[in-house]
């Protein structure tokens, strides 16, 4: 599912257009971008939480010249975590 499509499914559920819902979903991703940016964290009860984590710089290898060894600084990451709700709705069989 692609953004346009969850905005058009948060439209026919919510029965709001799909021009608000789009709204709703680039807010949304604009909120969690800025908190995860100031440091912050996101939660949402039985979904998950979203937080920025500092991943530790290391050695690595030049792809192009094997022998060369290059430096990679740390880099601040996205991470999500899934909540026990998404977890065990996930884990249940599928009925048909």
């Amino acid at each position: 599912m692609n953004k346009a499509e969850l905005a058009q499914t948060i439209a026919n559920k919510v029965g709001v257009s799909k021009k608000e819902a789009e709204e709703m979903v680039i807010t949304f991703v604009d909120i969690v971008t800025s908190t995860l940016k100031e440091g912050g964290e996101v939660n949402i009860a039985g979904f998950g939480a979203f937080s920025a984590r500092t991943r530790a710089g290391r050695v690595g290898v030049n792809p192009q010249n094997p022998k060369e060894k290059i430096q990679i600084p740390s880099v601040v990451v996205p991470k999500f975590k899934a909540g026990k709700g998404l977890k065990d709705a996930l884990k249940k069989p599928k009925t048909e």
